[in-house]
């Protein structure tokens, strides 16, 4: 293991009937949100390991993880040297939870803009012995989903980039840039994570396009995304504008049939 990246096992629970699902929250200077995260997290999907995978937050966010961790068993934090961005610490929890073998991996948002409360709703199109789905997106953008607490220009953004990415990549999903998602981790493997372009948020488009062209299988189960109310946004403009030009490019592949 590269030595600036450390972590601590986690101890898995007695649990009777574990569901051998790892939840992968990445932070960035999210201590106002992460205790009642963590509360609320188990107290609606008790039986999940929780990874928390932290950039060097100088807010004490990691500190406060390995704290907590000493009398939780349920989870364990990777600290990273500094700010690498969200889809290279989403990529890290997934060859965590590949290397460890378990069965599902769902990721969401340290700010409460994704709702503990919907991860059950997440698990539920994945878990059975006979699901027919490999990815269960948490969607804003299906009947009884929504948005509360944007203005209308970022509704607007959010809608044009679904459908643009939508169109340029081949996907059906109706959200295909939200995060809050529970996956097949058998269905990861078939994936080369070390190739991803990604390092930003733009992963959540790029991973289910991979997905798709691996065959995988997605269902969306209603959420209401909620804007943050504690902390600052990690996404500025730079990222939103590399994020276009690398749907592009994959949009290009796309159409052009390259592997």
């Amino acid at each position: 293991m590269p030595p600036e990246v450390q972590h601590s096992p986690i101890r898995r629970p007695a649990l009777s009937n574990p569901a051998r699902t790892l939840l992968v929250v990445a932070t960035y200077n999210e201590i106002e949100n992460l205790p009642r995260l963590v509360d609320e997290i188990f107290q609606h999907a008790p039986d999940v390991d929780l990874l928390v995978i932290d950039d060097n937050s100088p807010d004490g966010t990691g500190r406060w993880c390995d704290d907590h961790a000493r009398q939780e068993s349920r989870l364990a934090c990777l600290h990273r040297p500094g700010k690498l961005g969200l889809g290279s610490a989403t990529l890290a929890g997934f060859k965590y939870a590949i290397e460890r073998e378990y069965e599902f991996v769902m990721t969401m948002d340290a700010d409460f803009s994704h709702q503990p409360k919907h991860l059950p709703a997440l698990r539920a199109g994945v878990e059975p012995e006979d699901a027919a789905l490999d990815v269960m997106i948490g969607s804003r953008y299906v009947a009884g989903g929504g948005v509360a607490g944007w203005p209308l220009h970022r509704r607007l953004m959010s809608r044009a980039i679904n459908t643009y990415a939508r169109w340029m990549l081949g996907l059906r999903a109706n959200d295909c840039s939200g995060a809050f998602r529970c996956y097949r981790v058998s269905k990861l493997r078939e994936l080369d994570l070390d190739k991803f372009r990604s390092r930003g948020y733009s992963y959540v488009e790029e991973i289910l396009w991979l997905l798709n062209r691996q065959r995988a299988r997605f269902g969306e189960t209603p959420i209401t995304f909620i804007d943050r109310e504690l902390g600052q946004t990690k996404i500025n403009a730079r990222e939103a504008v590399l994020a276009v030009l690398l749907i592009l490019r994959f949009g290009l592949r796309q159409w052009l049939q390259i592997s």
